[in-house]
């Protein structure tokens, strides 16, 4: 899984570097120096790579956090680790079932801005089981079962529309055949902690997501009282719209 993330974000992203002007690690006056990333369910960490390369480069100190997707508390307790070892202000990001993860770890005191990209926002008290079922039903989130051993998978048949229909097809059923799986028991636990409630807050919007409905993750983002940008991607944005994501991200670095 890792390398074929790792080649799907070279294959995306080479243009793009190759063209790009060296850019200065001199960071903005104030700037929060730290991002933690917190990838989403059946997939690692690597997805982020395409964003953390371009934040890298412009001095940012980014951190992978590497999900084992066992449970929730196990998640929340990877990233608090990854927040653990962080100097100063960080700004922590989710992408999808990583958003459940940051409401409930971004109470740390070193986090000064939440970004959610097509993410989950669960208010306390609320799971991803919760939110799946109270949101409009979609292609991806009905194709989600489990195994025998309660693990839990997108179909691969279903995956490459629902998942990541702007990725080469190759690519998209690759990831459909090397999922990680996320256990039940992530899917059906509460979150005792809304983070979002005190620190300001970003919401990318996936405007052609096919498993968190764009009408969903507007109401996240207006319940939250985000600031939001929209961008015409996949639930694979993160990858495919990885500009405008890390933009997203520096502006949340700059909130004082």
């Amino acid at each position: 899984m890792r390398n074929l993330l790792l080649s799907v974000a070279t294959i995306l992203m080479a243009g793009a570097t190759v063209a790009a002007p060296a850019q200065s690690a001199e960071l903005p006056k104030g700037a929060a120096h730290n991002i933690v990333l917190v990838h989403g369910a059946f997939v690692d960490q690597t997805s982020w790579k395409p964003v953390a390369d371009i934040l890298t480069k412009k001095g940012y100190n980014v951190t992978l956090v590497a999900n084992p997707l066992t449970s929730l508390a196990a998640d929340v307790d990877a990233t608090d680790q990854a927040l653990a070892k962080q100097n100063g202000k960080t700004v922590l990001v989710g992408h999808s079932w990583g958003g459940v993860v940051i409401t409930e770890a971004g109470d740390d005191p070193k986090v000064s801005a939440l970004v959610y990209v097509s993410a989950f926002a669960p208010d306390v008290g609320q799971s991803l089981a919760t939110l799946a079922k109270s949101g409009p039903a979609t292609e991806g989130t009905a194709a989600i079962h489990p195994d025998d051993k309660g693990n839990l998978y997108i179909d691969p048949k279903v995956f490459p529309s629902a998942v990541a229909a702007d990725l080469p097809p190759q690519i998209a059923e690759s990831l459909a055949n090397h999922q990680l799986p996320l256990n039940h028991t992530a899917f059906e636990a509460p979150v005792d902690t809304a983070a979002w409630r005190d620190k300001p807050t970003f919401y990318v919007i996936s405007t052609k997501d096919k498993v968190i409905a764009p009408e969903a993750q507007k109401f996240f983002a207006t319940r939250m009282k985000a600031r939001t940008t929209e961008v015409a991607g996949s639930h694979a944005s993160l990858v495919v719209h990885a500009k405008e994501v890390a933009a997203v991200i520096e502006k949340a670095a700059l909130v004082k």
